[in-house]
């Protein structure tokens, strides 16, 4: 939980004490109507986590460069590279978790 809770803060600039994050959920601290909350399942022992390769959700970028740069600078784990079909352009990236998330700039 600890390290995917870095992970996300430090992606998205938000500034989190990792003393205080604690199983199962942690709620990244964002401002805005958008949330992200994070669910490690410790209290599911029927819970079995199942990577998709497929990113399960997708972060938005109005420039795909930039953010594609602000990634690598970070050293995460970028396992698809920028594609572009007409104005839409995306790359993916993997999680600590394995987990594969979108970059995309709509």
């Amino acid at each position: 939980m600890v390290a995917s809770a870095k992970c996300y803060c430090d992606l998205l600039g938000v500034d989190v004490d990792l003393d205080q994050v604690m199983s199962p959920v942690f709620n990244v601290p964002l401002t805005g109507t958008t949330s992200l909350t994070l669910d490690d399942h410790t209290f599911d022992p029927h819970f079995k986590h199942n990577v998709s390769p497929s990113p399960i959700f997708n972060f938005y970028a109005p420039n795909i460069d930039d953010a594609y740069k602000y990634v690598k600078a970070k050293k995460i784990v970028i396992v698809r590279e920028i594609e572009w079909v007409e104005d839409t352009a995306w790359f993916n990236i993997k999680d600590p978790d394995g987990n594969v998330v979108m970059i995309c700039n709509c």
